[in-house]
């Protein structure tokens, strides 16, 4: 793959993007986090909005995934009200529109924001209607981006058939598909069976974190035992190639049947280097797994707590592999391919949307 030349760079901005793994409660905005905290009385580590923005990366960058996911006390705490999660999910939109993210499934617990009395289903009203709100505020800035829910489970609860039959009662109301989410080790995607069971009955979509804090074992159950549609991160799908006698990549029975499936990588470098999966983004598995050419898609996991957009991500992708344009679009192709949304509607978002902009990109 050759180098994008300097003058190039802006159009990493200005390239359409598809967003299939990003946390609702993971990319809010400081100003947001530390206004409505003030308001519900939520004890930060700061008030001063740069500081806070610092504080979220710092933490993050731990190296563990634990400490990455105890971040998240704050986001969650001022995600309670209806009409702080409405906000949460129209800025949510606003921020990917403005980073030219034309379709994005953005995922988050409802179980978790139940503590000042909504219902579930009131949670996931107040994400629609913001999700709506951004969507509109976009189309009238001339940004058209499309917006789904993905309900997810938390995989060390017991309430994924819960979540499971209420994202089925909204997959006609903006709600795509399901996910568990969580610390791996010690909560195998199995606890979680019945829920994917009766997701597959259903006819639904559904993705589940695996291979991120945990290795191949927790990749084989999420696709062979519940089926998954894509993995979470997937990014220990690595820990099965090895290196042959000539130098060249061998790919070990469930790489190969990974690769051969088509079966979608939701790939979050910076998250991965801040939670330890990868050493850095040089060394992150994304440039040999897409040498080899998996189903490997570019995704942001939690803006806020990496500090990061789509642009960044790609951005650093191209400094570290070299990228062109044309490999951004195979990424952003890629995505908009596995995304859980109807054919023809994903067809039309690649045609209408994507491949003219990058060949106006020269992609």
């Amino acid at each position: 793959m050759t180098c994008m030349v300097e003058r190039s760079r802006p159009d990493v901005r200005r390239a359409p993007k598809v967003l299939l793994h990003d946390h609702l409660d993971g990319g809010l905005r400081p100003a947001t986090v530390a206004e409505v905290a003030r308001e519900i009385g939520h004890e930060l580590p700061t008030y001063d909005v740069d500081g806070l923005g610092r504080w979220f990366r710092d933490s993050a960058d731990s190296g563990s995934l634990e400490r990455y996911l105890d971040t998240f006390q704050h986001t969650v705490a001022v995600m309670q009200r209806a009409e702080d999660l409405r906000r949460v999910a129209r800025e949510c939109v606003e921020d990917l529109a403005a980073d030219n993210v034309v379709y994005a499934e953005v995922r988050y617990a409802p179980e978790q924001h139940l503590r000042a009395g909504l219902t579930l289903q009131q949670v996931v009203d107040a994400v629609r209607e913001g999700f709506l709100e951004g969507e509109e505020a976009a189309r009238r800035d001339g940004r058209p981006i499309t917006v789904r829910q993905l309900l997810t489970a938390m995989r060390h609860e017991a309430r994924s058939r819960e979540i499971a039959e209420l994202m089925i009662a909204n997959r006609d109301r903006g709600v795509a598909g399901f996910d568990i989410a969580g610390a791996e080790a010690g909560y195998p995607p199995t606890r979680h069976l019945d829920a994917f069971e009766y997701l597959q009955r259903e006819n639904a979509h559904f993705t589940i974190h695996a291979g991120e804090g945990f290795g191949l074992p927790s990749i084989w159950q999420a696709i062979q035992w519940c089926g998954a549609d894509r993995l979470g991160h997937g990014v220990r799908i690595v820990d099965d190639l090895r290196v042959g006698n000539d130098g060249t990549p061998v790919l070990g029975r469930l790489a190969e049947y990974v690769r051969d499936k088509r079966i979608p990588l939701e790939m979050c470098p910076s998250s991965n280097v801040q939670t330890g999966a990868a050493p850095s983004i040089e060394e992150h598995p994304i440039g040999l797994l897409t040498k080899l050419r998996f189903r490997v898609t570019v995704n942001t996991d939690n803006r806020l707590m990496s500090g990061t957009s789509m642009s960044q991500e790609m951005g650093k992708l191209v400094d570290a592999f070299g990228y062109t344009a044309a490999d951004l679009r195979w990424f952003t192709v890629n995505a908009m391919k596995s995304a859980f949304l109807p054919f023809d509607e994903r067809l039309k978002i690649i045609e209408h949307q994507i491949k003219p902009a990058y060949a106006a990109l020269g992609g």
